[in-house]
């Protein structure tokens, strides 16, 4: 808070940290009331708001108190009306009252937080040209001086739409992904050391057992498929433990690790459960990454080709 002062010859406060733009340098004394003087260590301003700065502040050592000076402000051309509960300080020249004191007891006081925050936040400018190219749907510059010399949209200036900078959002949609390369070589020694596995479904087509899902494991190996059709997400767990058993009773071998996408029907306390107690380890890709799962993805694809082909050649009349 600072006190609005008839009796102080200059702006002054012994705060640093409430002025801007310092110019360190002593430049003499201020006398106070009782005839002790302060040190004057330097000039700054108040407020980063373009509108309103308070110039010419004293930062004098030892003060205790924030203090504006009324001369000093009339000098600057402001008009300071005094009422019985608040002042008013106003801009002669276009007679826009800028700031409020509020009386306190029986002194007048001013609040300068506002315009010692930045305003940064309230500020928007914008170019126009920029505004009718988002407008108009992220049109091309080229097109949008065409369509504003030819008048066909009523309303857009007579701009000069120039491609002076880059527009992000136009920038984020034309991106793509890096392509995964295929990786030729099997990494594995032997059968069932790593599991592929995905869920494709639910499926426009019901198989004759009436099922919707298809629970797809691919053999790193030997890329040996097993394909197990379920109604629902949720027997995913249940067949993969059954299958377990029969694969490794089959090979006389054990599972190493498995690999899944992060879908619920893989990624429970249930699967986490049943892979810790045998020493399965469980990888999974990076969410919204298939390519990371290809092995198997790739076979999904052939089976959902493989159904709808039958059925449009009337192969399958109903179900498959």
């Amino acid at each position: 808070m600072w006190y609005l002062d008839s009796g102080c010859s200059k702006h002054m406060t012994g705060d640093s940290t409430q002025l801007i733009n310092i110019k360190w340098k002593p430049t003499g004394y201020v006398t106070y009331g009782d005839n002790n003087r302060g040190k004057i260590l330097g000039v700054g301003n108040i407020g980063r708001n373009n509108r309103v700065i308070i110039e010419d502040v004293l930062l004098v050592k030892g003060l205790k108190h924030n203090l504006l000076s009324i001369s000093q402000l009339c000098d600057k051309r402001y008009k300071i009306t005094f009422e019985p509960d608040q002042c008013l300080i106003t801009d002669s020249k276009s007679a826009e009252t800028i700031l409020v004191g509020k009386r306190v007891s029986n002194i007048y006081m001013l609040n300068v937080s506002w315009i010692t925050s930045s305003m940064n936040c309230l500020l928007s400018l914008d170019d126009e040209s920029w505004l009718w190219h988002r407008r108009l749907a992220h049109i091309h510059m080229h097109h949008l001086n065409r369509i504003a010399s030819k008048d066909l949209v009523i309303g857009l200036p007579k701009l000069k739409f120039e491609r002076n900078k880059l527009c992000g959002a136009c920038q984020m949609g034309k991106q793509t992904k890096s392509s995964f390369k295929p990786i030729n070589v099997v990494l594995t020694t032997r059968p069932l050391e790593l599991l592929h596995m995905d869920l494709f479904g639910p499926s426009r087509t019901m198989s004759l057992g009436g099922n919707y899902y298809a629970l797809v494991i691919v053999d790193d190996y030997s890329r040996f498929t097993w394909t197990f059709f379920i109604a629902t997400k949720d027997e995913t767990y249940h067949v993969f433990k059954g299958f377990v058993k029969v694969a490794q009773n089959e090979k006389d071998c054990s599972i190493s690790s498995i690999k899944s996408d992060n879908g619920r029907e893989f990624q429970n306390e249930k699967f986490d459960r049943f892979c810790s107690k045998l020493g399965i380890k469980h990888n999974f890709s990076a969410p919204r990454t298939p390519q990371q799962n290809g092995v198997v993805e790739r076979k999904n694809i052939s089976l959902e080709e493989l159904a709808r082909t039958m059925l449009n050649e009337n192969r399958l009349p109903k179900y498959f």
